[in-house]
């Protein structure tokens, strides 16, 4: 079975999305996205050597709620520094030391924090302990730096490990 359907989950959220991007439950586009969402884990899996063991499900479905309201604020944040004086914005780079070691984790903590309104994630260190964060404002280093540690990589470790 395993050689069939390498990874369920993959092909699963390849169908949704699929389905979504089509934005149609046509039976021809049902079954277009079943095939791809079928032979596209097949096709790729030489090429991942690693694979992703999330230990914690339910952790995982928390930190996507905490991911969700943080982009919900971001938002709006962000839209209250753009319409308000240029003068008070303080963007900077922020070497974020990492304590996760799991690639898969390193990668979803990366893509949390881009995905999040306000910053970005734009280098990792050639030894994957340090992630380079642009903080479109950013009084304090250190407690961003606290912040993104304790909201999202904390419970990446959790999950991941």
């Amino acid at each position: 079975m395993r050689r069939l359907l390498p990874s369920p989950p993959l092909s699963a959220a390849l169908l949704l999305i699929w389905l979504l991007l089509n934005d149609t439950l046509a039976p021809g586009q049902a079954l277009l996205g079943a095939l791809l969402a079928l032979a596209l884990p097949l096709l790729t899996d030489r090429l991942r050597p690693e694979r992703a063991r999330l230990r914690r499900p339910l952790r995982a479905a928390r930190l996507l709620m905490v991911v969700l309201v943080d982009i919900v604020l971001a938002n709006i944040e962000v839209a209250r520094r753009i319409l308000g004086p240029e003068s008070v914005l303080r963007p900077r780079f922020v070497w974020l030391p990492l304590d996760i070691r799991d690639p898969h984790g390193i990668a979803a903590l990366a893509g949390i924090i881009t995905l999040t309104p306000g910053t970005v994630s734009s280098d990792l260190s050639a030894d994957r302990r340090y992630l380079l964060v642009h903080a479109f404002n950013c009084d304090d280093p250190a407690a961003l730096a606290a912040s993104i540690k304790q909201r999202y990589e904390r419970p990446l470790m959790e999950i991941f490990t």
